[in-house]
């Protein structure tokens, strides 16, 4: 083989080797493009107006419990925000809302309740919508707790039945990242859904639990051997995510905690929801991380 013809060949294997190399790289890049798609949200927050949150029965000297969760609220609003802001205009379309269950009777909690439903996508989403959402949420949250709390008239809250009834409809949708916050002290307790199956119940308070002896050290060999526990309201919430925030165990029973998270670690387990954490009413500023790098962590 003479030089020209060994040149000739070099150069074939060359222009072959950059061929090669470009139609890997554009694979590359195809399967990059595939596995990047946004994420669309889907966040609900779930508020116990229960008597929780009054001054009167529950007053906390380093931060009242309602403006501690108007904290948590003012976090998984700006991580939602964060979200939004990370994707491009076209890839928008995302939703946050807000539910109680009961709903007040207060007709103007309603009404404000229904300005906290916000749906964004490409045809409205804005600079200045999404630079409005945080400061609009702080304000509308903090007029619901502020009415409730001159109401002065609890009614408790029906975090059982909404999980039975209404969790399917309003906080899952197809295709989304499901996420449920509530923001509750971890007790269950609404008269009209007070239900008993041998040690299962749709509530949980200090009363039952110094009923059931779940008040002394052997407490989780009893709630074990016992199948105490909540009545399953659901069976299939494999696209749900739950956080719960605020979780105020009786300082009475120094069990007490661990029962009310057990309770609500089995329930939620039951029903197969995908991904749970269950968190104390800490200050909202210990809180931050928490909730953002549970909302935006990717999945």
């Amino acid at each position: 083989m003479n030089n020209l013809t060994k040149t000739f060949v070099l150069l074939l294997v060359l222009i072959s080797t950059f061929s090669c190399k470009q139609d890997s790289d554009t694979t590359h890049e195809e399967i990059l493009s595939k596995n990047t798609v946004a994420e669309n949200y889907n966040i609900s927050i779930l508020l116990d107006l229960s008597d929780r949150i009054s001054l009167q029965k529950n007053p906390n000297p380093t931060m009242e419990y309602y403006q501690r969760d108007l904290g948590y609220i003012k976090w998984v609003s700006e991580a939602f925000t964060q979200h939004l802001k990370s994707k491009r205009i076209r890839q928008i379309k995302d939703k946050m809302q807000l539910f109680f269950n009961p709903e007040p009777q207060d007709p103007e909690i309603n009404s404000i309740s229904q300005k906290l439903k916000i749906t964004i996508d490409k045809n409205n989403a804005s600079k200045e919508l999404l630079n409005s959402i945080n400061s609009n949420y702080a304000l509308q949250t903090s007029k619901i707790y502020n009415s409730a709390i001159k109401d002065n008239n609890f009614i408790g809250s029906d975090i059982w039945s909404f999980f039975d009834s209404k969790v399917k409809d309003q906080c899952i949708e197809n295709g989304d990242r499901n996420i449920l916050v509530i923001l509750t002290d971890g007790y269950m307790y609404y008269e009209s859904t007070k239900m008993k199956e041998g040690n299962r119940t749709s509530f949980i308070t200090p009363e039952l639990i110094k009923k059931n002896s779940l008040n002394t050290k052997d407490w989780e060999e009893k709630v074990q051997n016992g199948d105490f526990g909540f009545i399953k309201a659901n069976d299939d919430l494999l696209n749900l995510e739950v956080l719960v925030l605020g979780i105020n165990p009786s300082r009475a029973n120094p069990y007490e905690e661990k029962v009310i998270k057990a309770y609500w670690t089995k329930w939620f387990t039951e029903m197969k929801v995908k991904r749970f954490e269950i968190k104390n009413a800490d200050l909202p500023s210990n809180m931050e991380k928490i909730i953002k790098n549970f909302i935006l962590e990717k999945q």
